[in-house]
């Protein structure tokens, strides 16, 4: 089985992007998973792309995006990425898309079709702070989770996807006032068990079970 994770470049004025920097230190292989790893742009304009000829070289099962939101306490898996883009700041590129659909006429919503509920609760038997989260947002982070359950939908061979949005690192919190943090090394190990419990359930990808168990 064959898994690629994907992190982000920094963004909003930020040196270091820890979703980049936790898929930079995953191992080429964990459990029975052979890992593959991609860097996206934070742009709208481009992310998508980037992600699908990653995907077309990867040829993977499963596919885990990664990115960081500043603020949050825990490992976040999304259960569902909107059809809206609606930036508070600017991308990368300098775009700031207002009430914009990331698919034009596009299902308003996806589900992720990682097992959330059941990576969560593995995450947290190791000792780890996760939580399922209703809402990726409406920046580049839910843009790019909505263009990889749209991928998904388009591929001729079933694929489960998610996203998993990631606290600061302590040396970002220390910049920002003190905002929450969590190591990188706590953040890999997260990253490492969504891949095993994805890779460790064999039910119908595209049920209702399999997206939100």
């Amino acid at each position: 089985m064959r898994a690629l994770v994907t992190g982000f470049d920094p963004f909003g004025g930020d040196e270091v992007n820890p979703s980049s920097l936790a898929v930079g230190r995953l191992p080429s292989v964990v459990g029975d998973v052979e890992v593959m790893t991609a860097v996206l742009p934070t742009s709208y304009a481009n992310s998508a792309r980037v992600l699908m000829a990653a995907i077309d070289e990867a040829r993977p099962d499963i596919v885990l995006c990664v990115g960081q939101a500043g603020g949050r306490t825990d490992l976040c898996l999304e259960r569902v990425g909107i059809n809206v883009q609606d930036a508070r700041i600017r991308d990368n590129d300098g775009n700031q898309p207002i009430d914009v659909p990331v698919v034009a006429n596009g299902p308003a919503a996806y589900f992720a079709t990682l097992p959330i509920k059941a990576c969560v609760a593995e995450m947290r038997r190791a000792g780890l702070p996760a939580v399922v989260s209703n809402t990726a947002g409406t920046f580049v982070c839910n843009h790019i989770l909505y263009a990889l359950m749209d991928i998904i939908r388009q591929q001729p061979t079933p694929m489960r996807g998610g996203f998993l949005h990631i606290p600061y690192l302590p040396e970002q919190a220390s910049r920002v006032g003190g905002a929450p943090s969590m190591a990188l090394d706590d953040i890999v190990r997260g990253i490492e068990i969504i891949l095993a419990v994805s890779a460790s359930r064999t039910d119908d990808i595209h049920t209702a079970e399999g997206r939100i168990s």
